[in-house]
């Protein structure tokens, strides 16, 4: 499904020619890849530049498929930001996200329909009311706390493969202090698929003394 979805991308997306962009993009991945490679042994690697300014955005999918849109580059400004980004996107799929996130939404559509048939006999209004009631409690109180957990975990794991290839994990701080500028009217955190800003930078501060150990003894 990966491959196919990728496939199809790429030929709906413009991809960029740009040569800095490409060598830095195949050059940190080649790095971020071989330490990540134990956790994803059956990877295709595949590193795409999508042209696209005004997506600041990267992701990796499963089998070893990853892109960063030319409008990361507003963000990243050394090898070591884009180790940063790259790691986290790669650490996404390494950990199983993908599979958990999906299992999730079919269980959150299983109780959805179960909850349904089971009020099929009740007032419209009353009905709609608690199928509302369970959509938006299922969403905020499960699906977005769960992402915002695979969030930071995939900063975690990416921040030691960016450590564990030679970049200084130090980077990821300035680097996401340089994303929260670009955000602009962000929703609140519990609304959020994406920790707060500044929850991120505390917690990457916690673990820093962890990945300059990986850094320093790699």
């Amino acid at each position: 499904m990966s491959a196919a979805q990728f496939g199809q991308l790429k030929q709906e997306t413009p991809i960029s020619r740009d040569p800095t962009y490409n060598a830095r993009v195949r050059r940190v991945g080649d790095r971020i890849a071989y330490v990540a490679g134990p956790d994803m042994p059956n990877a295709q690697w595949e590193f795409v530049v999508f042209d696209d300014d005004e997506q600041i955005n990267a992701f990796a999918m499963p089998g070893g498929k990853v892109a960063v849109y030319t409008g990361m580059f507003k963000v990243v400004q050394t090898d070591a930001d884009l180790a940063i980004v790259m790691g986290h996107e790669i650490a996404h799929v390494a950990a199983g996200h993908g599979n958990e996130r999906m299992s999730q939404q079919l269980l959150a559509a299983g109780g959805a329909l179960a909850l349904s048939v089971g009020t099929a006999e009740m007032d419209r209004s009353e009905r709609a009311l608690l199928l509302g009631a369970y959509g938006a409690g299922s969403t905020i109180g499960l699906i977005l706390p769960y992402s915002r957990y695979h969030e930071s975990e995939a900063d975690e794991i990416g921040l030691l493969y960016a450590a564990k290839a030679g970049y200084n994990p130090h980077a990821a701080i300035p680097f996401w202090q340089r994303m929260a500028a670009q955000s602009h009217g962000a929703p609140p955190e519990f609304l959020s698929t994406h920790p707060a800003h500044s929850t991120r930078i505390r917690k990457l501060h916690a673990l820093m003394p962890k990945a300059m150990q990986v850094y320093q003894n790699r």
